[in-house]
């Protein structure tokens, strides 16, 4: 089965487990997903994440993280889709609930936070916004 926006599916699979309470999230894994959920790890959005290869098509299972019952992210946005990408200069990277959350921005220098694009002087596209 081919998605036509696997961050997208992504996105949806980890709010929709929230919703349900879930403690693990399974989704196919990607190169890309292994970064973004590196970044989530770092930031404290989420407990843990593994790559399991142990079948021909690797699964990304990620851990989920909750505070006194509640998510740890509460809002967790695509910004640029398939069908309309946005991309930002490192001057006009948005601030996210006024630097509570992150936006995660894909740069010719790889997958980062906004604040490491502003620190780095390096724009890209912004993949999603998380809070």
């Amino acid at each position: 089965m081919s998605l036509s926006d696997p961050i997208g599916d992504m996105i949806a699979r980890v709010k929709n487990a929230q919703d349900r309470n879930h403690k693990k999230v399974v989704l196919p894994s990607s190169n890309f997903k292994v970064k973004i959920a590196d970044i989530l790890k770092n930031e404290g959005f989420i407990k843990d994440f593994k790559v399991d290869e142990e079948n021909k098509k690797p699964k990304l299972l990620l851990e989920l993280k909750y505070h006194s019952g509640n998510p740890v992210i509460s809002n967790f946005e695509r910004v640029s889709k398939p069908g309309r990408r946005i991309f930002s200069s490192a001057d006009g990277l948005p601030k996210i609930n006024n630097g509570l959350g992150i936006a995660i921005i894909s740069t010719p220098k790889g997958v980062m936070t906004d604040i490491d694009a502003r620190k780095q002087r390096v724009g890209g596209e912004i993949i999603c916004k998380v809070f």
